[in-house]
């Protein structure tokens, strides 16, 4: 398995969750954007990349990492056309960094929220996996079908949604809830909240580009 790059964004971050993440020994490199760097600065973890517009972060703590680190930082206008974590994935890409994770992408501001989930297809066109985690939640986009194990699975839980259209030809096996040769419409919830009723889910679909959310309470 490669290494993980972990973003950590501004949003929510459950602290044990996220410390067991960055002190990984599988994740290799960490990149702090806008208020996440926060976090990172009072657990004392040092990032290997540094962006944002910094307008909610304490001036103190970028003036630390400004004068007193060797962090690279990329400063961004406040008005611009791309968020803060958009602006960090298209960085990490760019560096070809592999297997990325993104913390505090979730949390009270649904239209941050959104906006994160939005910006994962950035990495579905390149190839790369992308994921947003949380205490409770691991979101991914899919543009083929995948298999699910009951043993490796983040939660009981997982929810299918079409993004950007329709989604063709799709089917579930091994689930609570089987589907067979399928439509997803935009705006219907056909396929929110199944569970796994064998070892293994089966999930094959033949267009379209599908949001799979793996959640536990």
């Amino acid at each position: 398995m490669n290494k993980r790059t972990i973003i950590v964004s501004g949003g929510m971050l459950e602290e044990e969750f996220v410390l067991s993440i960055l002190k990984s020994q599988d994740t290799e490199f960490i990149i702090g954007v806008d208020k996440g760097i926060e976090f990172l600065y009072k657990h004392k973890i040092s990032p290997n990349y540094i962006v944002g517009d910094f307008d909610s972060v304490s001036e103190d703590i970028i003036t630390y990492y400004t004068e007193e680190t060797k962090v690279p930082i990329k400063r961004l206008h406040p008005v611009k056309d791309a968020s803060d974590t958009e602006v960090a994935l298209r960085l990490c890409l760019e560096m070809e960094r592999k297997n990325i994770v993104i913390l505090g992408a979730t949390g009270t501001r649904i239209d941050h929220v959104w906006a994160n989930v939005q910006t994962l297809k950035i990495g579905l066109d390149k190839g790369e996996e992308v994921c947003i985690m949380d205490a409770h939640n691991r979101i991914r986009l899919l543009n083929r079908g995948v298999s699910l194990h009951r043993k490796t699975a983040f939660g009981s839980y997982f929810s299918f949604f079409p993004l950007g259209g329709e989604v063709q030809d799709f089917s579930i096996q091994g689930a609570k809830y089987p589907l067979s040769h399928a439509t997803l419409l935009p705006f219907d919830s056909l396929c929110v909240s199944n569970e796994f009723a064998e070892d293994e889910v089966k999930v094959t679909f033949s267009e379209g580009i599908v949001i799979l959310m793996e959640t536990r309470d």
